[in-house]
């Protein structure tokens, strides 16, 4: 018998132990791929079931819509059949309630008080059962978090730089930071080159501030990691995507991260690889957005640059601390109007969507635009999701279902997939790129919808081998060095694999018979016909 009972913070120090080894590593993350969700916007709870919406959102008005936690819930299926195996939703806890001059806080960046669960979205339970529900599809949950501020209801006093509390003019109606020692001095960011007031000053302005927590505080810091941790363990978080990251010291964040003992990913809002490379030293990941800067011009139009887009990739994989493997891969998100906004012609949309499946990084995927959506800048780009009726045989749908099945078959195909970086090839023709990231080949162009062609000289596959586009499930055979001569009359992207690699994957393209040799699916003429006219034009339906 043991002479003294288990104290209680051996008991807690074991089930730490136990809940890191349970914790989905950054490896797990990177075999994934993310569907990002405004969780205002994405699904009614018990209200749509599949039918013609009734409930409309205006987005102008900038107000809560009604999406839900169980809304998420009804329609996790939805999300996994389209080979997504991992959520982001937006920031769960309370924001400041009522209408401001800038809307209301549906979007959850707007906190109020990080210890109450955001009512509009459900109850914790619900969000708890958002968890389960997601793990037991083999799926991962990530939460946003924003510590960078908090943001309340109380008129601010400019001169003596305090919130106008009606009794006492030194205290906030923000928990758990009340006192205004626990935020920053009030000095709102005017100098964006500069580090120091990045960091210490404050974002939004005098008729809506964000105030600024002072994450140098060290009794800020101690509430901050206890918070999160607390957050993870209630409700069984896989992964945190961290808000406003540049506001924050390195140092923060080295600590918070560490107490969080889960995956996390930055947003880093620069074009700049060589400041955004310091942050991936104090977190798993960040947001490719120095590739994403690139990237939507690149493919904007024919006289897209796509030799600045090499450029920042290849400048991340040399620059980042897991080069650009530990990224998040993405054409769109909420903060950024939709690509469609931006162009019409839908070969180029064709060709931009591809990216985040090849690229080094994690795909990320932001709610909508599997159903073609093409609205421009915030608040525009929040669309209700239910007006879509969730259609899972649209031409977004099914491409980013093919996609993704692409990349699991690769990964479980070729052990160093995940780790071996992207490389650009010569492809001796004018608006091409040629990307090889064994087993995948990916040709893409920004030409338009004109013809584009492709000559890969370089020894890929073995010679007169057969290799399929798996976006058409056309068969193509390498030359004698096993390179690749391609036309596509539409401009429309290729993403090839070997019949070998297929063998085993019938759902996806022809499989091969055990010699090996090819076996063509049964698609008779006017289905193909259907699938090219789909992929073509059905992204501006």
């Amino acid at each position: 018998m043991f002479e003294q009972p288990f104290s209680h913070s051996l008991i807690l120090t074991t089930l730490s132990i136990c809940l890191t080894s349970l914790a989905a590593t950054a490896d797990d993350w990177r075999t994934r791929s993310i569907y990002q969700i405004i969780t205002d916007r994405f699904a009614l709870a018990d209200k749509d079931n599949g039918i013609a919406p009734t409930v409309q959102c205006d987005t102008a008005a900038r107000d809560y819509c009604g999406g839900s936690w169980r809304g998420v819930i009804d329609h996790l299926d939805y999300i996994k059949q389209m080979g997504f195996d991992a959520v982001w939703i937006s920031p769960v806890y309370s924001n400041i309630e009522g209408m401001t001059p800038y809307g209301a806080g549906y979007h959850g960046y707007w906190p109020q008080d990080i210890y109450t669960i955001n009512q509009h979205f459900g109850s914790a339970n619900d969000l708890k059962n958002l968890s389960s529900a997601l793990h037991e599809r083999d799926m991962f949950l990530m939460i946003d978090v924003v510590v960078n501020h908090m943001v309340t209801t109380l008129p601010l006093n400019v001169t003596a730089s305090t919130f106008e509390a009606p009794q006492n003019s030194s205290a906030t109606d923000i928990t758990p930071f009340a006192d205004m020692d626990d935020l920053h001095p009030l000095c709102f960011i005017e100098d964006y080159s500069n580090q120091t007031e990045v960091e210490q000053c404050w974002l939004g302005d005098a008729t809506l501030p964000y105030a600024d927590v002072d994450t140098e505080n060290p009794n800020v810091v101690g509430t901050l990691n206890n918070w999160i941790q607390d957050v993870v363990s209630n409700f069984s978080v896989d992964g945190l995507r961290l808000s406003t990251v540049k506001f924050v010291s390195s140092q923060f964040w080295q600590d918070f991260t560490r107490e969080a003992r889960v995956f996390t990913i930055g947003e880093v809002m620069s074009n700049d690889t060589n400041y955004t490379s310091s942050y991936t030293q104090v977190m798993n990941a960040v947001l490719d957005y120095p590739t994403w800067y690139a990237l939507v011009p690149a493919f904007q139009s024919p006289e897209g640059n796509f030799s600045a887009l090499t450029t920042v990739v290849t400048q991340s994989q040399q620059l980042y601390a897991s080069g650009a493997f530990m990224t998040g891969s993405f054409l769109e998100n909420h903060d950024q109007a939709r690509f469609k906004h931006l162009v019409s012609d839908a070969a180029l949309v064709a060709n931009a969507v591809v990216w985040p499946f090849i690229h080094d990084g994690i795909p990320i995927i932001y709610n909508g635009q599997e159903q073609g959506l093409s609205r421009g800048y915030p608040p525009a780009n929040h669309e209700a999701i239910w007006m879509t009726r969730y259609k899972n045989e649209s031409a977004g749908y099914l491409a980013f279902k093919i996609l993704n099945r692409a990349r699991k078959i690769a990964i479980a195909a070729n052990t160093y997939f995940l780790t071996t970086p992207m490389e650009f090839l010569e492809t001796n023709t004018n608006n091409t790129l040629a990307i090889w990231k064994p087993p995948i080949l990916t040709l893409l162009t920004n030409a338009g919808s004109t013809s584009a062609r492709w000559n890969v000289t370089h020894k890929l596959f073995r010679p007169h081998q057969h290799i399929v586009d798996v976006l058409t499930c056309d068969v193509h055979v390498t030359d004698e060095r096993g390179g690749v001569t391609v036309e596509s009359p539409a401009g429309l992207p290729k993403v090839f694999m070997s019949v070998t690699t297929l063998k085993d994957s019938p759902d996806l393209c022809p499989a091969s018979d055990s010699s090996g040799e090819l076996v063509t699916r049964r698609i008779s003429w006017w289905m193909t016909v259907y699938v090219m006219i789909c992929v073509l034009f059905l992204w501006i339906a």
